[in-house]
């Protein structure tokens, strides 16, 4: 199917499937290799969960719900795993947590608050028309107050102290819309005084102001001088031109399939997701950083153009696919590769004059946003020099603390980090020995003592840590040649337990069964692994040696 995706039905009439093929063909191979995944974990945790369940059994819908909603794992997998063993599934109460999780989900939900507004925002878009936005030229204008609203309702008049939503017939403030935030500035009339704290665009065609109202009254039909914020709106401007770039970057070093998802670009960072079914490597990212700063570097003007959006299209403009467009879209045309547009994309927001106002670009990291989606964040202009300089003085302290040099600062770690796990295996080791070495528990050559037809060693440990109960069970195994081995350790008043059976005892005595008595006793359910080697875990740690003791009970049975 993929290999033929370049025929001419799909290259005419689904451009988007032609120029996504390796994209497609990749996702799918991912998927496919994260749904085995899912199948071997689901197994494996389905194994544990039923391993004291026999044929005629059937297990709690609970259990089943758990490994559907948490792990992944589909109902209908876990019934045909469980069908080959005759046990069952409580559907009645998979159904009923089902139930509950949905209860709960729509309890939490409370929606955005939009669509109780949209029929107001509609009755005014035909009352007052949209807001002419006069931001591309200027930062600063005179409006008049056409609509002012106060929680939620339209009022004619608002005073000091109040936090109202003012719209004007004009304005120079953008509102947040197409990934760019809102922006912030001031407002004066000849009696009041006000801040702009948000700018937010309703129905894509009307700017409203979110103004605290600091000195006098305002009312409907007054004349508003509107000031935005210089310095937020310049870093916004720089920010968002860098998303541009950054795509334009992305897609000459991973491919062509590489299309928007979504962006944020607020004063401080930028934050741009992308399609993409694998994570980019620290390479790429510096390949797709370098890239972008040499265009910065170029600093070559930023053109804008009115068209028709066929037309825009036509000439190379980037669209996102699935998006509406008007009859007439921006045009916006920045850098040069070659003797062609480094980047050109339809976009209605701000945008810097010269790309040299970007100053610089620095990719904070790039991670997983959901599925074959992934976002990446940066800094420009003053923001990225002080990150950088952050770092700079990050690295001087830590050579300092080192007596390093900057430049010999990564050996320098590199050195600590080998000689302190050397340290930790040392450590480790000592205390294994410790633990085999250490006084018996009754009778025996270090701890080994006869219980019933087996030589068995049964030991509350000190200072060894769960996972490395395993280890120290398959040295005692090796140390007895034949017997029985039963460890645990207690941390912050829970105990883990790991019971170990030579091989050659395995068809007398299985560890599974040990270890399920050891972990009853301290208060646990259940415990798996294999009839040589099992663990299992319990919250009642004093009750080690109660654990132990009825271990030794069921081998003297034997």
């Amino acid at each position: 199917l993929v290999s033929d995706w370049s025929s001419d039905v799909c290259s005419s009439d689904l451009p988007e499937l032609n120029r996504g093929q390796a994209l497609i063909a990749e996702t799918l191979k991912l998927e496919e290799y994260r749904f085995r995944e899912t199948l071997v974990r689901g197994l494996k945790l389905l194994e544990e969960a039923t391993s004291s369940l026999t044929k005629g059994d059937t297990l709690g819908g609970e259990v089943a719900f758990k490994l559907y909603d948490t792990f992944g794992f589909p109902l209908d997998l876990t019934q045909d795993a469980l069908k080959a063993r005759g046990i069952g599934v409580d559907l009645t109460s998979f159904s009923d947590a089902m139930g509950r999780q949905k209860a709960e989900a729509r309890k939490a939900w409370s929606g955005s608050g939009e669509a109780a507004t949209d029929t107001q925002w509609f009755a005014m878009l035909d009352d007052l028309g949209k807001t002419e936005f006069l931001g591309y030229d200027t930062e600063e204008a005179e409006g008049t107050v056409v609509a002012i609203l106060k929680d939620g309702a339209r009022v004619t008049s608002a005073k000091a102290g109040d936090t109202v939503r003012i719209l004007t017939n004009q304005t120079p403030f953008y509102g947040e819309s197409g990934g760019q935030v809102g922006d912030h500035g001031l407002v004066k009339s000849a009696k009041a005084e006000g801040k702009v704290t948000d700018t937010e665009k309703k129905l894509g065609a009307l700017v409203v102001h979110v103004v605290e109202l600091t000195k006098g009254d305002l009312a409907v039909g007054d004349s508003l001088d509107l000031k935005v914020d210089s310095e937020r709106r310049r870093a916004t401007r720089a920010n968002h031109s860098a998303t541009h770039l950054l795509h334009a970057a992305l897609k000459r070093v991973l491919g062509n399939h590489v299309a928007q998802k979504g962006s944020m670009v607020s004063p401080e960072r930028l934050r741009f997701d992308f399609s993409h079914p694998k994570a980019v490597s620290l390479e790429e990212l510096q390949k797709v950083e370098d890239l972008v700063n040499a265009v910065v570097r170029q600093n070559s003007d930023v053109t804008t153009r009115l068209m028709p959006t066929d037309k825009a299209i036509e000439a190379g403009a980037e669209a996102l696919f699935g998006e509406k467009y008007g009859d007439e879209v921006r045009v916006l045309t920045m850098g040069l590769d070659g003797d062609k547009p480094y980047s050109i994309e339809l976009c209605g927001g701000t945008h810097v004059w010269r790309l040299g106002d970007i100053g610089l670009i620095t990719i904070l990291g790039e991670s997983a946003v959901a599925s074959g989606v992934r976002r990446i964040e940066a800094l420009t202009s003053e923001g990225a020099r002080q990150y950088l300089l952050h770092q700079a003085e990050l690295t001087r302290e830590a050579a300092a603390a080192l007596k390093t040099s900057p430049a010999e600062l990564p050996a320098r770690v590199a050195q600590l980090a080998d000689d302190r796990r050397r340290l930790e295996r040392e450590l480790t080791d000592a205390k294994r020995a410790l633990a085999l070495a250490g006084p018996a528990t009754s009778g025996g050559d270090g701890g080994v003592k006869d219980v019933g037809q087996f030589k068995a060693v049964l030991r509350v440990v000190d200072g060894v840590s769960p996972k490395d109960l395993k280890g120290l069970a398959d040295e005692a195994k090796t140390k007895i040649g034949s017997g029985v081995v039963a460890f645990i350790a207690v941390a912050d008043g829970k105990a883990s337990i790991v019971v170990g059976v030579t091989e050659d005892l395995t068809k007398v005595i299985s560890a599974v069964e040990l270890v399920r008595i050891g972990s009853k006793a301290l208060g646990g359910k259940g415990g798996g692994g294999r009839p040589d080697m099992a663990q299992a875990g319990g919250p009642d740690g004093d009750k080690a040696k109660e654990a132990l003791a009825a271990i030794e009970a069921r081998l003297t049975e034997v």
